[in-house]
């Protein structure tokens, strides 16, 4: 869930044009979420045999976590202003852009 929170979030990469590679090179220049940015999270496993999926009924359950978080946090971005980004990370610029003009 950590790793969808820092794609929906924070992590971003650019490519440079002149060069052809990636000036966030380093964790320097790309951001991961750290402790002091997570909050508390419990998880809870449902455990389920499945004795025709292999042998030992087991599943593998380390990416399943990512795929919801960052649509869950765009639709809550849109939910509080109206703006639906449509590309992560969804960082203040972006959200910004998508606001109508006061006027």
């Amino acid at each position: 869930m950590i790793m969808g929170l820092g794609m929906a979030l924070t992590e971003g990469s650019t490519l440079d044009p002149a060069f052809g590679d990636f000036p966030e090179c380093d964790l320097a220049s790309y951001h991961v979420p750290a402790n002091a940015d997570v909050p508390a999270v419990e998880a809870h496993w449902i455990d389920e045999d499945d004795t025709h999926l292999n042998p030992m009924g087991s599943k593998g359950v380390g990416e399943i976590g990512i795929v919801g978080t960052a649509a869950a946090i765009g639709n809550a971005v849109h939910h509080a202003t109206g703006v639906r980004c449509r590309e992560l990370p969804l960082t203040p610029d972006r959200i910004l852009a998508g606001l109508p003009v006061a006027g």
